[in-house]
């Protein structure tokens, strides 16, 4: 349809379908990144401000595998290691999901997210065996200093999220119908966001430990700046309607 100007005007809805309209910012307002029907859930990773959250989640996972591998490597070695390692998954899979929309989208997203998050999980369970096990053998002090503390409490919430996760979806009768598994679906998503911080927060903290100040040498101010890179790149493709709100 044309203006009283004469030049055609863009339907609001094949702007709604795309994410954003002429006049939108080149990356989308909060929540507009959304799969098309056409594209496969590979796109889903750099979506609107998703190359954002690529290139902080990157940074951070290279800040650290660069300052493990600078050093002789040990047992200890594998724990920065293999954490980073599950954080970087458990990033990529939320940006897979969250522009999801149709049910379609929803089904093959949810098995590839699960996939990530499950791979993420067993990482991290990796990453705790081996700081206990190098604990018990040099007879370290177990969860004293708030790294070990906030770790600790990091890795039951990621348990916590996975099985609920698994729960939810694959096994919904848990919850007594495939509905009420469904209404909890948005406590899920966000708890997911909050374990994310709690992860980077963890991160942060590791750098304040006397084997980073003294071997790895990973500068906080290099954590918190990709930490919150990321997070700028996440957080604004949250739906509010998948939160309820």
């Amino acid at each position: 349809m044309a203006s009283a100007t004469g030049i055609p005007e863009t339907r609001s809805g094949d702007a709604a379908n795309h994410g954003r309209g002429e006049q939108e910012p080149l990356l989308g307002r909060a929540g507009d990144a959304s799969q098309q029907e056409d594209q496969g859930l590979q796109f889903n990773f750099v979506i609107g401000t998703a190359v954002i959250a690529q290139v902080g989640i990157w940074i951070l996972t290279a800040t650290i595998w660069a300052s493990v591998f600078v050093q002789p490597l040990m047992l200890f070695s594998a724990h920065p290691l293999l954490n980073s390692a599950g954080i970087l998954l458990t990033t990529q899979a939320i940006l897979l999901l969250q522009p999801t929309h149709t049910p379609k989208q929803k089904k093959q997203g949810a098995n590839i997210h699960g996939i990530l998050n499950l791979t993420s999980i067993l990482t991290l369970i990796a990453a705790l065996v081996v700081i206990e096990y190098n604990k018990i053998a040099h007879s370290g002090a177990h969860f004293e200093s708030p790294h070990a503390i906030l770790g600790l409490i990091t890795y039951i919430l990621f348990f916590i999220q996975a099985i609920v996760g698994i729960a939810q979806y694959y096994t919904p009768g848990v919850f007594g119908s495939t509905d009420k598994a469904k209404s909890i679906y948005k406590y899920h998503r966000m708890s997911g966001y909050v374990i994310l911080i709690m992860s980077f927060v963890t991160i942060a903290a590791a750098t304040q430990t006397g084997f980073n100040k003294n071997v790895l040498h990973i500068q906080l101010w290099a954590v918190v700046v990709a930490s919150v890179i990321t997070l700028i790149g996440v957080l604004p493709r949250i739906k509010k309607q998948k939160l309820g709100l």
